[in-house]
């Protein structure tokens, strides 16, 4: 019987938690990822459903659940296709309170009827890493999309909102 550490693939491995990396740890979790101030935020293009669901910061999302992701699109059209972007919205704490500082979307399509779904992986990891680092990368989204985005995270806090003057502007006309 082979010993399973010996199977492992060498190289870099990182932890994501959910709190700071450095609490307590005294150098462990040194370049560990924090999700801690990141949500995802799906808009059903159809209906413009606009939903928090944190399951899907590991692809686990009502949505996303009980499908296998492909990367061919026709594989998933057709009869009971669902389109929805994923927004990855993370909020930080400025000198003038919080704001939504880096807001990232990206597509997905799922057919729970096929049970096949679509996304580029890496895409939703670029987008997610954008959304980190406080950049701001909605102009793929059509309008409607958008407009329901604004909406919601006025909804959502609207303190947040009034502070997020970079936001604001790239939404002000929807």
């Amino acid at each position: 019987m082979t010993n399973e550490s010996e199977n492992k693939k060498p190289g870099f491995q990182f932890n994501i938690i959910k709190d700071d990396p450095l609490t307590g740890h005294k150098g462990q979790n040194i370049g560990a990822i924090s999700l801690e101030n990141i949500a995802p935020v799906y808009i059903d293009m159809e209906t413009q459903e606009t939903f928090i669901d944190m399951a899907g910061l590991h692809a686990r999302a009502e949505v996303e659940k009980r499908v296998k992701w492909v990367t061919e699109k026709s594989e998933v059209e057709g009869e009971g296709q669902k389109e929805y972007w994923i927004v990855w919205v993370a909020v930080e704490r400025m000198n003038i309170g919080p704001v939504y500082a880096g807001v990232a979307a990206c597509y997905q399509m799922v057919n729970k009827e096929r049970r096949r779904g679509y996304k580029l992986m890496h895409e939703h990891v670029n987008m997610l890493d954008h959304a980190m680092k406080g950049k701001i990368s909605i102009e793929d989204m059509d309008d409607a999309s958008k407009s329901s985005l604004k909406k919601f995270l006025q909804n959502h806090n609207q303190e947040i909102w009034d502070n997020s003057e970079d936001l604001k502007k790239m939404l002000e006309n929807h």
